[in-house]
């Protein structure tokens, strides 16, 4: 029963704050708690960020697919110190998301800080909740820097 009111309290917070992703992220989750077998809520719960990285991924991937983006534009990436940046910055973040992965299979006590602190970015800053992933694999980063010197 408190999963319940955590799940409604999130919905009407995140609606009342003007989040609507938050807000219908957690209604379809109260609709799935409702309706499905707790083994298909696990099974969600196990490959629905699978499935949000591929339509995310597939979303960013539209401007090529519309022709808007070319093989020129790509080359022209290499060419700016600000295209090298960006490239750089998006390896550092694939890589802080495989690390936040494996942080986040292996304590699960972190899904639920980084989680709360996801709500909070997303709800009292109007940030975008892609972050979780790349929050847990900067907290290994700074382990392992905080356990390299003081360990």
């Amino acid at each position: 029963m408190e999963a319940y009111g955590i799940i409604i309290g999130l919905a009407v917070f995140s609606y009342l704050a003007h989040n609507t992703t938050v807000a219908a992220a957690s209604g379809i989750l109260l609709v799935l708690k409702l309706l499905v077998p707790e083994e298909k809520l696990i099974y969600f719960g196990d490959h629905g960020l699978n499935w949000g990285v591929i339509l995310l991924t597939a979303a960013m991937l539209t401007p090529i697919a519309l022709g808007r983006i070319g093989v020129r534009n790509i080359v022209d990436v290499f060419k700016t110190p600000a295209g090298i940046l960006s490239v750089v910055m998006g390896i550092l973040v694939a890589i802080f998301g495989k690390w936040g992965v494996d942080v986040l299979t292996r304590d699960p006590q972190m899904v639920v800080s980084v989680m709360v602190g996801t709500i909070i970015g997303v709800v009292v800053f109007k940030g975008i909740p892609v972050g979780p992933l790349i929050a847990s694999g900067i907290f290994y980063l700074l382990l392992k820097i905080f356990s390299f010197f003081f360990h």
